[in-house]
């Protein structure tokens, strides 16, 4: 009898605990709506930006060649499906320009679907497939670390809704809350994992200087980036301390009781958005705020829906239930993502942090982080061409002007996130590097030197007639900083020649045709 009084206290104590934690009246029907529509908005950005870049880079007559690419994994894979569970694509089957257009097409068209609530498991599934195979074969251009968040969030999505019902609030179909849970979980590693990064990598996080360097160094910055870089260093040691707060401290808050997780998600989307306002980062904010949405239940995001819709909403939870096959599907999803977690716990224990690195060819489960390493000055490749056969003193160099990436020092720094342009942001690394290792590099200039059609459509401003290409091209290395103030020329920028990255390359050298055609670039 005594054990039995026992046993009902716990019980009694370990549900007062539990919905303290998790209110009973906590649901997430609302919440789900609104971060699906906002995944939507995402993938759509994600193969919209691709459409419009997708020949020049990965086209068969792009930067980097999917399928010779594929053809390269293929022999040292072998083929057929030990090629493809070594790199999941559906392109294995065709790699051709119109498949891989059309497949890009598809994916706008689906994260449109699912943007305006028409979303179910199915193509959910399909969506992030696709996403993946374009990853997958992306190489270089598809290196970042959103990438792979996109498609870990995407997968646990999924779970989110029925394999067949469409609609906002598909009927007896509640969604689970062990998936936010997950997502939470996934937010945990990307905001953890990026303030243990910068503790363990540049010693300007720990003298709280990084932020003198980073509004100016930063890959593409934007108008507001030149104002906030004039801030007195007070203001900047104090955003390097509240960086710090937020990445380190706040995460631990979103496995706290619902009203801490709440404040955690404030704050965590509050610093997003800074993010956002200070920089193009593509649309890695964007999506950490996606994920933010799991911190909030229905109680703070019913003031985003009409009251036709929360009359809906009260009906779909009034007749709500989980299957017994939807159940032993969480559990396999909770068992798999434990599994999957352990790798990226330990590197985030470990001394020598990986960052934004997978352990799973699906992209699973991965772990994050930004900016370890803070560059203290700013190089830019700036690319010129000549008319001249033959250089001199007295050739006349016209530069070429990238979309959104540094260059005329006159022109205002642009605000393109969450759109994503690939080569300029992969011009700023190859700036800290060296041509010989960003062999891609050497392929635009050789695609500039024929006015390649394809090529242009990723510079803003080309000097030359389409008629008329240059004969010369050559790769200067330039130190650039904001001005300041006190600058009355206009100049956004000001800048110091370092001397040259590549020397003057034309299709008459037999080195430069040599070193294409090793790449199989040569038609």
């Amino acid at each position: 009898m005594k054990s039995v009084f026992i046993t009902t206290k716990l019980k009694h104590a370990c549900g007062r605990v539990s919905a303290f934690w998790e209110p009973d009246d906590s649901q997430y029907w609302l919440t789900r709506v609104v971060f699906l529509r906002f995944l939507g908005f995402i993938y759509f950005i994600a193969f919209f930006s691709l459409a419009k870049q997708l020949g020049p880079l990965i086209g068969s007559n792009g930067l980097l060649p999917a399928n010779l690419y594929l053809e390269r994994l293929e022999t040292a894979y072998g083929s057929g499906l030990s090629s493809f569970l070594k790199v999941p694509t559906v392109f294995w089957a065709d790699c051709s320009d119109p498949v891989l257009y059309a497949f890009c097409y598809v994916g706008v068209v689906l994260a449109v679907l699912l943007f305006c609530g028409f979303g179910n498991g199915i193509l959910l599934v399909l969506i992030w497939f696709l996403y993946m195979s374009f990853v997958h074969i992306g190489q270089l251009f598809y290196g970042y670390g959103w990438e792979m968040l996109l498609l870990e969030v995407g997968f646990l999505a999924i779970f989110l809704r029925p394999p067949l019902r469409t609609g906002f609030l598909p009927l007896r179909a509640p969604p689970p809350k062990v998936v936010f849970w997950m997502l939470r979980w996934v937010l945990f590693r990307v905001m953890f994992g990026a303030g243990l990064i910068k503790l363990r990598g540049d010693e300007c996080w720990r003298d709280l200087t990084c932020m003198v360097y980073h509004y100016e160094t930063q890959p593409i910055p934007n108008p507001i980036s030149w104002y906030l870089h004039q801030m007195p260093l007070w203001m900047h040691q104090a955003g390097v301390i509240w960086n710090h707060f937020i990445e380190l401290i706040v995460p631990w808050l979103l496995f706290g009781p619902r009203i801490v997780r709440i404040i955690a998600g404030v704050l965590l989307v509050s610093f997003q958005l800074m993010l956002i306002i200070s920089g193009n980062l593509s649309w890695l904010n964007w999506l950490t705020i996606a994920v933010c949405i799991a911190c909030f239940d229905d109680k703070v995001l019913k003031f985003l829906f009409s009251k036709k819709f929360l009359a809906a909403y009260d009906h779909a939870k009034s007749i709500a239930s989980s299957s017994w096959a939807r159940k032993i599907c969480l559990c396999v999803l909770t068992g798999l993502i434990a599994y999957l977690s352990i790798k990226p716990i330990q590197n985030l224990t470990s001394r020598e942090q990986k960052m934004n690195s997978s352990f799973d060819r699906l992209h699973l489960v991965n772990t994050y982080g930004a900016f370890g390493h803070i560059g203290k000055k700013r190089y830019e490749i700036i690319m010129a061409g000549t008319t001249d056969k033959v250089a001199s003193s007295s050739s006349k160099w016209l530069e070429y002007e990238f979309k959104c990436k540094p260059g005329d020092i006159y022109r205002r720094p642009i605000l393109v996130a969450p759109f994503h342009y690939r080569v300029d942001w992969q011009i700023w690394f190859a700036a800290m590097q060296n041509y010989q290792t960003n062999p891609w590099l050497i392929h635009l200039v050789y695609k500039l030197l024929q006015n390649d059609e394809g090529a242009l459509t990723l510079i803003d401003k080309n000097p030359f007639d389409k008629t008329s290409p240059p004969k010369l091209i050559r790769l200067e290395l330039y130190e650039y900083e904001f001005t300041d103030f006190n600058d009355d020329t206009g100049a956004w920028w000001r800048r110091k020649r370092l001397g040259l990255y590549a020397p003057p390359l034309s299709l008459e050298n037999p080195s430069f045709l040599k070193f294409i055609k090793s790449y199989g670039w040569l038609k």
